[in-house]
C-alpha cells in the first residue's frame, strides 16, 4: 500500500516504509521523534549495489555519513540513542563523523562474528566489526543491563547463579555467513541463492533494541536493507521507521513483515536473557498485527514541499 499524504503527525510516519534516499527522506521528517537508530550503511568497499555507488571517494563518502548522523541526531529526542556499525579499520572516521554531529560517545562495541576470520596477507586476519554506541546528551535514557548465561569456560568449576551482564564484547552473535552456514535465517531467492549477502542477524538488532529501547519508543533504520530492525522492533512492541533506496529490498522488507517467518520468530532468544531482572517488562508483548505500510519517495516530498 502507497501512502499519498503525510502529515507532522507522527502516526502517519510510524510502523512504515520509506523508499529513496535517507537523507532527502530524514530531512522531511518531524524532530525528535526517534529514540534509538541503528546505522548500518553500505561500507564503500566496492560492492555491487543496484542503485548505490560504493566506489565513493574517501571525503565524499564520510561527508554523506556525516550528514546522515546529523539528520539523525535532529530526529532524536534528547537521551536517544545511535548504534553505527562499521569496518574496523573506519573506526576512527566513525568516531569524528558522531562527534562532529554532536553525539556523545559511550561505548566501541566489538562484534566478533564467531566466523572464520577473513585472511590477510601481510597483516592479522579480520574477525570483527565495530558497533560505536552513542547518544544525545552525555548520557542515555534508556539503557537496561541485560545478563545473559554463555557457555562456561573449560577452567570454570562451578555453573553462574545469575549469568553475567552483557559487556562491550559481543562473540556469542553469529554472522550470517555465505553459503550453507547461514542457515535458515537468511533470506534465499527461488534458486536458493542469498538475497542480501550483508543481512543482519536477529539477535545482534534485539540486543542493541533491548538495551536501548522500551515497549513503545521509536526505532529507525535509515539503510533498513532486508528489515531486520523492523522485524524485531514489531515483535517486543517497538514501533519502527524503516527507510530504504531499493525497491527490491522494501518489497522484501514488507512481505518479511507482514509473514512472519519461523526463522524470524525472536521469541527463541528469551531465554538467553531470562537472567536479566524485569525481562518480561522490558521485551514486552509481542505485536500481532504486522501492517509495515510504504511511503514513495515522490509522495513524501509533494506532500512536505507544497
Amino acid at each position: 500500500m502507497y501512502i499519498t499524504e503525510l502529515s507532522h503527525n507522527n502516526e502517519n510516519i510510524i510502523n512504515k516504509i520509506f523508499c529513496g534516499n535517507c537523507i532527502k527522506i530524514m530531512n522531511k521528517l518531524p524532530k525528535e521523534i526517534v529514540n534509538l537508530t541503528f546505522l548500518d550503511p553500505p561500507f564503500n568497499q566496492q560492492k555491487d549495489y543496484s542503485l548505490h555507488n560504493d566506489s565513493m571517494k574517501e571525503e565524499d563518502y564520510w561527508k554523506m555519513m556525516e550528514d546522515v548522523c546529523s539528520s539523525v541526531f535532529d530526529r532524536t529526542i534528547t537521551g536517544g540513542a545511535i548504534y553505527f556499525m562499521q569496518r574496523e579499520k573506519n573506526t576512527e572516521f566513525v568516531l569524528q563523523t558522531l562527534r562532529k554531529t554532536g553525539w556523545t560517545f559511550q561505548n566501541l562495541i566489538i562484534w566478533k562474528k564467531r566466523t572464520s576470520a577473513v585472511p590477510v596477507k601481510n597483516k592479522y586476519g579480520k574477525q570483527y566489526q565495530v558497533i560505536v554506541y552513542a547518544t544525545k546528551s552525555s548520557k542515555a535514557n534508556t539503557f537496561h543491563r541485560l545478563r545473559i548465561n554463555p557457555i562456561l569456560p573449560a577452567n570454570y568449576k562451578f555453573a553462574r547463579e545469575n549469568g553475567i551482564y552483557v559487556t562491550d564484547i559481543w562473540d556469542d552473535i553469529k554472522e550470517l555467513t555465505s553459503g550453507y552456514f547461514a542457515g535458515n535465517e537468511a533470506i534465499r531467492t527461488n534458486n536458493n541463492q542469498r538475497f542480501h549477502k550483508q543481512q543482519s542477524p536477529l539477535a545482534l538488532l534485539l540486543r542493541i533494541i533491548l538495551s536501548s529501547t522500551n515497549v513503545g519508543d521509536v526505532v529507525l533504520d535509515p539503510f533498513a536493507g532486508t528489515g531486520t530492525t523492523a522485524v524485531v522492533s514489531t515483535q517486543i512492541g517497538r514501533k519502527s521507521i524503516s527507510i530504504e533506496l531499493d525497491p527490491a529490498n522494501v518489497e522484501c522488507i514488507k512481505n518479511r513483515i507482514n509473514n512472519i517467518r519461523e526463522a524470524d520468530n525472536i521469541q527463541k532468544y528469551y531465554e538467553n536473557y531470562i537472567c536479566t531482572e524485569n525481562l518480561s517488562e522490558i521485551w514486552g508483548i509481542p505485536t500481532n498485527i504486522y501492517n509495515l505500510n510504504v511511503v514513495n519517495n515522490s509522495n513524501l516530498f509533494n506532500v512536505m514541499v507544497n
